[in-house]
């Protein structure tokens, strides 16, 4: 039985990608024109620009094989990045595997948030002290060095195979020799000061993980998912390092998850920290909050 009915050998590329689509449509996944079109042109090595200038080229039987093979994945609620091994963040293509979390567009907030307070700050071409904690794939910290020439980094996990992504991304983008990449539960181990503290933590309720959506709940390794009972075991954590860590006047800067604002403001505020207004995601949600010690 053919995963997607009407894809054969004789197809257009365009038609595989109609049937695809309207297949993912029906399974209910959220960004069915971009996964099919993601999906059928790794099958058929074909980028963007070629599905459109091929599109009535007919597919031969083991590229609907090929095709139907990513697609049965996809609708099994594989992410699409998870499936291609790879996932572009701040015009970065990074490497991603089961032992990262998929850098989402979300995250590009925290990087924004950092950016601004290196710009506003004069400190761009400064020769600034990066941490990144709860790395993943790499993906705050080799943005952010992306953007700032002179900055160097030192990103943690308290995953081995994760830091193993991380510096393969670091290498393959040629930024391996401005970041250190450690082992380690938050911090531990680590020494400041440094100028800029960025974080995207496990921040999902224990109990809740169970009622996501299933590319994040089945794929999504839950080292990276899990905040403890009530989701702020890792700001806790950062919270209570943050003062040996930090440089006079540097920054902390944390991803939030929906509905934490306040009571992460309440934590850093209570550890003696200056916190300031959230900042938005693209969908108008409080995403990421900075901290200081002073002014």
């Amino acid at each position: 039985m053919r995963i997607i009915p009407g894809l054969k050998a004789e197809s257009s590329v365009a038609q595989a990608q109609q049937l695809m689509v309207q297949m993912f449509k029906l399974a209910g996944i959220e960004e069915p024109e971009a996964d099919a079109r993601l999906l059928l042109g790794h099958a058929l090595r074909l980028d963007r620009t070629q599905l459109f200038s091929q599109a009535d080229r007919l597919l031969d039987a083991r590229e609907a094989s090929a095709v139907s093979a990513l697609a049965a994945r996809r609708l099994k609620r594989e992410p699409a990045s998870r499936i291609l091994g790879r996932k572009e963040f701040w015009s970065l293509a990074l490497d991603v595997s089961g032992d990262v979390l998929v850098p989402r567009p979300d995250t590009e907030t925290v990087v924004e948030a950092a950016l601004d307070f290196v710009v506003r700050g004069g400190l761009r071409l400064e020769k600034l002290r990066l941490l990144d904690i709860g790395t993943g794939s790499g993906a705050i910290v080799l943005a952010l060095l992306s953007e700032l020439e002179n900055a160097t980094g030192v990103a943690t996990d308290i995953s081995k195979a994760a830091i193993d992504v991380a510096r393969g991304n670091a290498e393959r983008l040629g930024l391996a020799a401005r970041c250190s990449f450690v082992v380690c539960n938050i911090a531990d181990g680590i020494t400041g000061p440094f100028d800029l503290i960025v974080s995207n933590p496990p921040y999902i309720a224990h109990d809740e993980i169970a009622t996501l959506e299933p590319e994040v709940r089945d794929h999504d390794p839950a080292l990276a998912l899990d905040g403890g009972k009530d989701g702020l075991d890792a700001y806790r954590a950062i919270a209570a390092r943050a003062g040996s860590l930090l440089a006079p006047g540097g920054r902390l800067i944390v991803e939030l998850g929906i509905g934490q604002e306040n009571a992460v403001r309440d934590l850093f505020t209570k550890s003696g920290m200056d916190v300031g207004a959230a900042r938005a995601d693209l969908a108008g949600v409080p995403r990421v909050l900075s901290a200081t010690f002073g002014p």
